[in-house]
């Protein structure tokens, strides 16, 4: 059978970004039924956006597996947290040969301390050729806290 979606412009999409919705699968170790990964990709981006959040606390891993081997040149990645006081840490690697290894592009924190600091944006110019599979790892909180990890919007291009 066909695997299909039918293209709409959004305007929240940005010219050139790749769409994950059309182009891959997303594979998520959890999602809360109230946060589902969806959110991660549906284009809504800043403060106060849809989110997708674990349902499981302890660290997490999203996984975009593309149809067909695709060229990265920019890993936008948004993180919100409203209500707990955290260092969330993420790891950003790609695959070239199917998701059977992984090299590391980027590891990066967040320091979250509501109501103060809520919110983070990264942009990260990259050269990759030939990606089969984005993989993100998350540790919601670098200090052992009893948290979820989540992410408000990735935009690949």
């Amino acid at each position: 059978m066909l695997r299909k979606h039918i293209l709409k412009d959004s305007p929240d999409l940005v010219r050139g970004e790749i769409n994950v919705v059309a182009t891959a699968t997303v594979g998520v170790t959890s999602e809360s039924h109230d946060h589902p990964v969806d959110h991660a990709f549906d284009g809504r981006r800043g403060p106060g956006a849809s989110r997708w959040v674990a349902a499981a606390e302890g660290e997490q891993t999203l996984v975009v597996a593309f149809d067909t081997p695709q060229e990265l040149r920019h890993i936008r990645l948004e993180v919100e947290e409203r209500e707990v006081p955290r260092q969330q840490e993420v790891e950003v690697a790609v695959s070239q040969d199917g998701g059977q290894s992984y090299r590391v592009l980027r590891r990066q924190e967040y320091n979250f301390s509501p109501p103060g600091t809520t919110f983070e944006a990264e942009d990260w110019d990259v050269a990759e050729q030939g990606v089969t599979h984005l993989r993100l790892k998350i540790k919601p909180d670098k200090g052992s806290r009893p948290c979820r990890a989540s992410i408000t919007s990735l935009s690949l291009r």
